[in-house]
């Protein structure tokens, strides 16, 4: 009996169509990430078993159609065209069905097998929407499935139609019919491409379909072989035959004869029932009110200000209480060692070095925790898309598109998958002048600095300074991007055209998912990077043998010592406030913990360490400090790969200058008033 072969499923569909759901659905925890081959693009597979069949499963990027103007679209198509899955699970939104089957109908003329998952079954029969699934299934020629993926519903049925994949025959799906004056050029083209480019034959329908329609991969792919010459002529004579037989361009008739087919198709299969069309849906009264063009911006700034309220009222006491354990841990490990006779460097290490370094920074999980909590639920709920969307008018007066804000909200978590976030911005420099920008956004990793900071000098005003820091780093990026904008790119932005999809009831399992692997990278952080900084504090601060730890005389005291009069003006001209900003250019919660590490204390007794040493002004200007200055290493390499050296050598001279200058401007001119 021969093995069961592994069946190999590519996972497609438009954004926010529930395709990630589908997929957490389908492989629960059997998943991985990395990047795809040549480029920075998140590639997430899984894996499920179903009757003794082994199926993998591969997450393409979430794309609109497999043309080739983004990165993402480019990555889709060529692992479709190159790996050649077995079949293609096409995730629709049965809500929005013309518009997420474009992408189906491009699958079914590239001669993929495709199982449609016809999702969000729920928001359609909400909105009084009903499909005819067999009927849907019988025009395309095609599986359909019927899910709600947050819910668990259909996920079984899936598994079971993937599974059969091996013993089902191939059935051809439907082929769309353009109209004689299309098809007889198209024919034509399909015939030269089949005689002059012959590793395209066996897709040679979808390749004269993508030359006719000028797309700039497949133009270039034809131009890079012999292929051109013979090609050229035909690709020629098609479209001006066309352009005067209808009117229009060979590229628009094509899309128009394409959503005309699945006008028709929707129509088809679709009926409404009565009354419950005409009405708006429940989205659509949320939007009258988060969208408006005057309410919809201070919704948006009172959210961010009510988050950080929540972040420092739950977060404050669960913070006391891991900074107690870590005090305890602290004093039985001294303890231990000591009873043990082990060497007072040994002692001095463990307690002063990782167990006050690690301990300094893992105190604020809960608010980490809870910070990521939010932004989930924002996210998951479909609120993010809608911020872009009500920014768009502001974006645009300062230089950037309204689509840049979702990679600069991202950065709230960590600014490195903010900056491959851009790469969904079609326009080159919309990307970078957000990949510029994305740096001045406060990641997750500066939290710790925020918290430490106004605990100590403004706590009854705790979250409103947080705020203030997180809405400095806004207004900061867009001017910056409106004076890179007008020193390097002058060319217009482009207006934003986005989905807004609908309104979600977040499930549990997909919020905390998220939470906890945005907060699972915080943790490893201090696991590996903190901890090996909090070493290397401590064996600088002890050398050489003999001086007392972490003084003036020791070889971090003397570096300190070299940078301190440079931040003399901006009111916090100490050595061990210099090496700790030096230390946080490895990764910023390094600056907290390299405090604690030097002076061997946990968090409280850092704050009376900062009350003793810093005043208000002086505080609140070593946060914007710690804002602006100098990305981490992280950042730099995703900027580097992103944008390229020269854009991330500017990037780490512009934010050096800028954050010592206003922190220098902040100290000066609030000290005048203090």
């Amino acid at each position: 009996m021969s093995p069961k072969r592994e069946i190999r499923i590519a996972l497609a569909g438009n954004p926010n169509s529930g395709k990630t759901s589908i997929f957490n659905a389908l492989t629960g925890s059997h998943q991985y990430v990395g990047n795809w081959p040549g480029v920075t693009v998140e590639r997430k597979e899984g894996h499920f078993t179903h009757e003794g069949h082994e199926v993998r499963l591969v997450d393409l990027p979430g794309t609109y159609a497999l043309d080739a103007y983004t990165i993402d679209e480019r990555v889709a198509r060529e692992y479709l065209t190159s790996e050649n899955p077995d079949a293609v699970i096409a995730v629709v939104d049965a809500s929005n069905l013309e518009r997420n089957l474009y992408l189906v109908a491009q699958l079914l003329e590239l001669g993929a097998r495709v199982i449609v998952a016809l999702n969000m079954m729920d928001v359609a029969e909400s909105r009084g929407l009903e499909v005819d699934v067999d009927k849907l299934g019988r025009l395309l020629g095609v599986k359909v499935v019927p899910t709600v993926a947050s819910k668990n519903i259909g996920i079984d049925q899936l598994r079971r139609v993937v599974h059969d994949i091996h013993s089902d025959a191939p059935r051809p799906g439907q082929r769309i019919t353009y109209g004689d004056d299309i098809e007889s050029g198209l024919a034509r083209l399909d015939e030269a491409v089949r005689v002059a480019w012959p590793n395209r034959t066996d897709s040679a329908r979808w390749w004269a379909l993508k030359l006719l329609e000028g797309d700039p991969s497949a133009l270039a792919e034809m131009e890079a072989t012999a292929a051109e010459s013979p090609l050229r002529p035909v690709l020629d004579a098609v479209r001006t035959g066309i352009e005067k037989h209808i009117g229009t361009d060979a590229e628009t008739a094509v899309v128009e004869r394409r959503y005309g087919f699945l006008n028709g198709l929707v129509r088809e299969c679709t009926r409404r029932r009565p009354g419950i069309g005409r009405r708006l849906a429940v989205s659509d009264e949320i939007d009258r009110v988060v969208t408006n063009r005057w309410i919809g911006v201070p919704f948006f700034l009172l959210l961010l200000w009510g988050t950080f309220q929540l972040v420092f009222a739950v977060g404050a006491p669960l913070s006391g209480l891991i900074d107690r354990f870590f005090g305890w841990l602290g004093g039985a490990a001294g303890a231990g060692l000591s009873a043990l006779q082990a060497p007072g460097w040994l002692v001095s290490l463990v307690t002063d070095g990782l167990v006050a370094g690690i301990g300094s920074v893992l105190v604020f999980i809960p608010n980490i925790l809870i910070l990521f909590l939010v932004i989930s639920l924002l996210e998951e709920s479909g609120y993010m898309a809608r911020a872009a969307f009500v920014m768009d008018r502001f974006m645009h007066l300062l230089g950037l598109h309204g689509k840049s804000f979702i990679p600069m909200i991202v950065g709230f978590g960590c600014n490195v998958p903010a900056i491959m976030a851009t790469r969904t911005l079609e326009s080159r420099k919309d990307r970078i002048l957000t990949v510029m920008v994305n740096p001045l956004m406060s990641c997750s990793a500066r939290l710790p600095i925020y918290i430490l900071f106004a605990g100590a000098f403004f706590s009854r005003q705790q979250g409103l300074v947080v705020f203030s820091l997180y809405l400095l780093g806004i207004l900061l990026a867009v001017l910056v991007a409106r004076l890179f904008k007008w020193l390097f790119f002058r060319e217009e932005v482009a207006p934003l055209i986005m989905e807004l999809p609908p309104y979600h009831l977040p499930t549990l399992r997909s919020v905390l998912t998220h939470m906890w692997e945005r907060a699972w990278l915080f943790v490893r952080k201090a696991g590996t990077i903190i901890a090996a900084a909090s070493v290397v504090i401590w064996l600088l601060g002890s050398l050489p043998w003999g001086v007392q730890y972490a003084s003036e005389s020791s070889v971090i005291g003397r570096i300190g010592s070299v940078l301190a009069p440079l931040l003399r003006p901006a009111g916090f001209g100490y050595w061990w406030a210099a090496v700790s900003l030096a230390a946080g250019v490895v990764a910023k919660e390094i600056v907290v913990s390299t405090m604690g590490a030097i002076h061997g204390v946990g968090p409280d007794g850092l704050t009376e360490v900062l009350r003793r040493q810093f005043t208000p002004v002086s505080a609140y200007a070593f946060m914007v400090m710690s804002l602006v200055y100098i990305p981490c290493v992280a950042t730099m390499a995703a900027i580097k790969r992103e944008a390229g050296g020269r854009w991330m050598l500017l990037s780490i001279g512009y934010t050096l200058v800028l954050g010592w200058l206003l922190a220098v401007v902040v100290f000066q001119v609030g000290s005048l008033f203090a």
